[in-house]
């Protein structure tokens, strides 16, 4: 992957085709800096060429069987794990994470969406009677997903197969910093023998291709994952056409330790949550609410497991995180930390200074801050860099107060000395996802947002769901 490449073409109605767009955009390596490859600014023309391709096959994808959609999603599965070292080393490439945690999350976790949603085929009941009705789940129509960079694998393959699990054709869009794992994700389509026009890709801007997308009077469906900002932007031009949206937003989750619990346990797994995958994870808890009894404690804690994290090349397997993504995300972080500091926080591990040793990509020091209040801007804002925020508590009410006290409310985790106390806590967050006690992980569990993190859920049957829509017959 370390090779320049340019590619011209798009992947639209079954074969790769030249774009009908002019411009290109400039794929850069961020520990780097080097070029890695030039791909199409799509815009209108291969949008519209997309959709089209797309709409001639929905009728005929939308009326195959369950079975015959389960052999292909399959193959492509398969493709899938035959590819997790090509997944892995293209992610660490473009995105810069680091191998270990590329192949094990950028590489493996799509793999297992991808298997979860075989399994929901086979069971889903696409018709049921209810009373005098039978119920039928049709397909929505045609998608339009539209993926972030942070997790450039995972969010497509969370997209496109519920979608065509659901009998939806798909037109993707990738995120402008992360194209090259989507162009090997559209090879493994077509590999597996999709029919034509079912899934296409077109590379391009988000302002550009993505709002030609979302603004598309084919489109039946928009599913948009990024920023609360653009979020909106893309509900706004979709609601003009009254299009169903499925959107996933941004986060500044708290992880609350409350007394009795195990807070070694609780601040070291926090620590490494918040830096996995340089803190650009939308869901990360970048809020831990300790009790101000345990307060230093757990300040003390966080320093000495944040000082692991050392900044290096994202191919050697030692390496714990790697740099942010592109120079734009540098100065935003950096910013933040700026701002931190002028508002009293305390810097106790990390802070905004550059990093001498490396002075090629985009890297920022993993930082801890502590002495941080609810209303300073690092505790209200989504930062999306290796940063985590301390904050005192007094009690359970002030804790559920502070937990509460953003726009957002994607995920959050909750540390008891029991799961019964964790589970009575976490039901007063509002936000869509919450951990206890260091609960893993699940695939079939909806994941998506409370207030401005979102509208709509991916992953598990919630997910599919999104794609669906129903018809009553009564008789």
């Amino acid at each position: 992957m370390q090779e320049y490449a340019e590619y011209g073409d798009q992947y639209i109605d079954g074969a790769w085709r030249p774009s009908g767009d002019s411009g290109s955009i400039t794929v850069l390596n961020p520990a780097t800096e080097q070029v890695l490859a030039t791909v199409p600014a799509g815009g209108a023309a291969d949008v519209d060429a997309a959709v089209a391709a797309a709409r001639r096959a929905a009728r005929g994808w939308g009326a195959t069987t369950r079975e015959e959609r389960t052999a292909l999603l399959t193959r492509l599965r398969d493709g899938l794990a035959a590819a997790q070292r090509e997944i892995t080393s293209t992610v660490v490439a473009e995105l810069g994470a680091p191998v270990g945690f590329a192949g094990a999350v950028h590489a493996g976790l799509p793999l297992a969406v991808a298997t979860s949603y075989l399994t929901l085929l086979a069971e889903h009941p696409f018709e049921e009677r209810i009373g005098n009705s039978v119920v039928l789940a049709e397909p929505a129509g045609v998608v339009a997903a539209i993926t972030p960079w942070n997790y450039p694998l995972h969010q497509i393959v969370a997209k496109v197969l519920p979608a065509l699990a659901a009998g939806c054709p798909v037109v993707l869009k990738p995120a402008e910093d992360t194209p090259l794992v989507a162009r090997l994700f559209a090879r493994l389509v077509h590999e597996a023998g999709f029919p034509a026009g079912v899934f296409n890709l077109v590379t391009g801007t988000g302002a550009v291709a993505g709002a030609a997308l979302a603004a598309h009077p084919e489109v039946d469906v928009v599913s948009f994952t990024g920023s609360t900002a653009v979020g909106r932007q893309v509900a706004e031009t979709a609601g003009r056409g009254l299009k169903r949206v499925a959107l996933e937003l941004g986060g500044k989750s708290a992880n609350v330790v409350l007394p009795g619990a195990d807070l070694a346990r609780a601040v070291n797994v926090n620590v490494a949550n918040v830096f996995a995958n340089s803190g650009q994870t939308c869901s990360a808890w970048t809020r831990l609410l300790v009790h101000r009894d345990q307060y230093e404690e757990a300040v003390a804690i966080a320093a000495k497991a944040a000082e692991k994290y050392v900044p290096g090349d994202p191919t050697d397997p030692q390496t714990r995180i790697g740099p942010l993504v592109n120079a734009k995300q540098l100065d935003r972080v950096r910013g933040y930390l700026d701002s931190a500091l002028a508002e009293g926080a305390r810097v106790v591990v990390g802070g905004p200074e550059p990093l001498p040793e490396l002075p090629a990509g985009f890297y920022v020091r993993p930082t801890v801050l502590a002495d941080v209040t609810p209303e300073m801007t690092v505790a209200q804002e989504e930062i999306f860099g290796p940063v985590l925020s301390i904050l005192p508590y007094r009690d359970e009410d002030h804790a559920a107060e502070i937990a509460n006290g953003t726009v957002y409310g994607l995920a959050g985790g909750v540390w008891a000395a029991d799961i019964d106390t964790a589970a009575a806590f976490a039901r007063r967050l509002d936000t869509g996802q919450v951990d206890l006690n260091g609960g893993r992980f699940n695939p079939l569990a909806p994941f998506g947002g409370y207030k401005s993190s979102g509208l709509g859920r991916e992953l598990g049957r919630h997910g599919l769901e999104e794609f669906l829509q129903y018809k009553s017959l009564q008789y």
